[in-house]
């Protein structure tokens, strides 16, 4: 035996730092040896991986069961072999995890320490290809704390000390090719902190697939080779997502949209919905489909929130492969698909980031900077390079491999502020002594800049819900370089007012007009989420006052008051046709409401809505823009009357928006204009077919010759109790 006590000991009890220093071909004082261990071997032969002939046969080490070696005397350099193995009554060939080297290359490693690989996800997780002419996995996964690191999984029976992996060198990272491991593999990595101490088996930070829950094991998924027809889109797109194109966006929990009751109640897979979602979303004229987090997570009541697998889509709804086809299916459609990402915490799961190599590796050590009390997860440090780099490139991969057309960024105020939810004494101040987060800025600045210069016409939207400046402003001009923010501030307003009895409107009046305040600001989002018909919120229909007709005519109301209102829209599944009950993520949503004509008039009204806003461009395309917003009559409180121009760019024709917010119809109300002639009624949310009484203006208005609030002409109007009301002059 050539094997120093020391390290038979440490291979046997799988606790070896250096396993390639001791396994596979070894030259010992100019001697080739073989050394294999593979537990449960009664014999094992080395033969040549062409002829199968023996090159020579490896004797059992004394006291080491499962270890042998084999010095091979005839042979003068380095030979390809694999291995002849007869136990419990079996023969078989296997190759050697040992004889290969390394996949992970020198500008690889130094990218990776510096923290700025932007396509890292093609280095690290699991990768099948063809290495040194055998088929197999190549595994690589960041430990830079453990003593040893082995991945197991199905392939060696989740042996810990049959597959321990090669570091390199100073960049923390272990690698290994397993010879034989394929698509489909399930697996996990092992891991012994820098005490020797075992680790609960972590799932893979870069795992492309993972088993159903509540199983939390990573699946091998290639992520090569898939044959993309949507090339008229990925070149079209950047067109279609600039500041003054029409964005309606149609917000959907894929997991809850509809189900199917005569099979258990499952959801949809992505398959199923690439046929019945894309084409609902598409016939009422929405623009793109935000997606709730589709990242691996755990616990179904998170929503996706909780993401343990960032670079996994959710085996819930099919593999990755079933995703991109998904993807393909909006692209056809003429749909833009968003997805929400949560760069801003993870959960503590055992089998997740944290402490994932027996070190705060993802997260900061102390308490204070690491953990969320709103939520009871953990928070990504920033400030490593190495984190830092994993966020960024997870962004670029979903934008990169899945041909996601843009990222809504979930909780970034909760990201930009050390004090966000957290008490006096509870939290730490940046090196100035303030609260901002200068590293959670930078890395936000940094994934901008990396999303919009890699690939050309997505977008990114920030859920930001404080004042911070320039959330939507260029980083070289020291804002986060998002393409747009959600208006948290209009929606909380707008809805308080709706939610008023209409008596009492009149002294709320400025919370439908103070967001043109700043309105212009930031290139806003108007946003219905999610967030608003959850945790006893009630749905939006619930929100609004009066009885069952009035109720409807309300949220009528608001949403032409929202579609008419500077910013791109997004409405939550559901609101379309008024839901009655808050949404639960455990049941499909009310479609037998549909066979009802009020509900099935507010999917109407919102098909024509989004109609309507595509085809009038005074509707969308100064939406950031002062110049394409004027005020007519903002200040008639006691009537509860709002109108307001929209004005696209050149000779656009200009679009007028009025809203009565009371049960009471006006008639003879009188607005200026800034032209004469006919205007003509585009869109009345009181129409019969929205489930109104049909009260209005006749299809169009004749101007008068009479100056109205500073304007020469002026419009009679029939302002019908609770409506909105769109009007574009008629122009040859």
């Amino acid at each position: 035996m050539t094997l120093p006590d020391s390290d038979r000991h440490d291979i046997a009890a799988g606790r070896h730092g250096d396993p390639f220093s001791v396994l596979g071909l070894q030259q010992v004082d100019g001697r080739f040896v073989l050394r294999a261990f593979i537990p449960g071997a009664e014999a094992i032969e080395a033969v040549d991986i062409k002829t199968g002939r023996r090159i020579v046969s490896l004797s059992p080490v004394k006291d080491t069961p499962g270890l042998f070696e084999g010095v091979a005397t005839r042979r003068k350099k380095p030979f390809a072999y694999r291995y002849r193995v007869t136990g419990n009554g079996h023969t078989w060939t296997e190759e050697d995890a040992y004889r290969f080297g390394p996949v992970i290359g020198d500008m690889d490693e130094h990218l990776i320490n510096e923290g700025s690989h932007r396509q890292l996800w093609r280095i690290l997780g699991a990768h099948v290809m063809i290495h040194e002419g055998v088929a197999g996995t190549h595994f690589a996964v960041w430990a830079p704390n453990a003593l040893r690191v082995s991945v197991v999984g199905d392939f060696n029976l989740w042996d810990g000390r049959r597959h321990a992996m090669r570091r390199r060198g100073a960049t923390g990272v272990w690698e290994i090719f397993v010879p034989g491991a394929g698509d489909g593999a399930v697996y996990k990595y092992e891991i012994l902190d820098a005490g020797g101490n075992p680790l609960p088996q972590k799932a893979d930070p870069f795992g492309f697939g993972a088993e159903h829950p509540p199983r939390t094991g990573s699946v091998v998924r290639s992520i090569r080779g898939y044959d993309w027809s949507d090339a008229d889109w990925m070149s079209s797109r950047a067109d279609l997502q600039r500041h003054d194109k029409p964005v309606s966006v149609y917000e959907v929990h894929l997991g809850s949209w509809r189900r199917v009751p005569e099979d258990g109640n499952r959801p949809l897979s992505y398959r199923e919905h690439a046929e019945q979602l894309v084409s609902y979303a598409s016939d009422l004229g929405f623009t793109h489909i935000e997606l709730m987090p589709v990242s691996e997570f755990p616990f179904d009541g998170s929503w996706g929130y909780q993401p343990v697998g960032l670079y996994a889509p959710t085996i819930r709804h099919g593999t990755a492969d079933e995703f991109r086809a998904f993807v393909e299916a909006c692209h056809a459609a003429g749909l833009g698909l968003i997805l929400d990402w949560v760069p801003g915490h993870f959960p503590e799961d055992a089998h997740g980031l944290g402490q994932f190599d027996g070190t705060h590796l993802y997260e900061h050590a102390d308490r204070k900077e690491g953990f969320h009390p709103d939520w009871n997860t953990l928070v990504f440090n920033y400030g490593r390079a190495e984190v830092s780099n994993y966020l960024t490139a997870n962004a670029l991969y979903w934008l990169q491999e899945h041909h996601v057309d843009g990222l809504r960024v979930d909780a970034v105020a909760s990201m930009l502020y050390r004090d966000y939810s957290r008490k006096e004494g509870e939290w730490v101040p940046n090196k100035d002594g303030g609260r901002e987060n200068y590293e959670a800025i930078s890395f936000l600045q940094n994934m901008n800049i990396q999303a919009y210069g890699e690939v050309p016409g997505i977008m990114t939207v920030a859920e930001e819900s404080t004042a911070f400046p320039g959330v939507s402003a260029p980083a070289d001009q020291g804002g986060l370089g998002f393409g747009f923010k959600w208006n948290m501030g209009w929606m909380n307003d707008t809805l308080s007012y709706m939610a008023e009895d209409p008596i009492h409107r009149k002294y709320h009046h400025s919370k439908m007009t103070f967001g043109l305040h700043y309105a212009f600001s930031e290139n806003f989002v108007l946003p219905l989420s999610h967030d608003e018909v959850v945790h006893g919120k009630g749905s939006l229909l619930d929100k609004m006052p009066g009885n069952g007709d009035e109720k409807f005519a309300n949220l009528r109301a608001y949403y032409g008051f929202m579609w008419g209102h500077p910013g791109k829209k997004l409405l939550f599944m559901g609101g379309e046709f008024a839901q009655g009950t808050e949404w639960n993520h455990d049941s499909s949503l009310d479609w037998h409401l549909l066979e009802h004509s009020q509900h099935h008039g507010m999917q109407s009204l919102v098909r024509d809505l989004n109609g309507l806003y595509r085809a009038c461009p005074a509707l969308y395309q100064r939406d950031a823009s002062p110049e394409g917003f004027e005020w007519i009559e903002e200040n008639n409180a006691e009537e509860s009357v709002f109108s307001w121009l929209r004005r696209g760019e050149g000779d656009t024709p200009p679009v007028l928006v009025v809203s009565n917010m009371t049960p009471v119809t006006r008639t003879n109300y009188l607005v200026g204009v800034p032209e004469p002639g006919v205007w003509l009624e585009r869109l009345n949310t009181n129409a019969t077919v929205y489930g109104g009484d049909g009260n209005g203006n006749m299809g169009s208005v004749r101007t008068q010759e009479r100056e109205v609030a500073g304007r020469p002409h002026a419009l009679s109007l029939t302002l019908p109790a609770l409506t909105t009301l769109f009007f574009v002059p008629e122009r040859d």
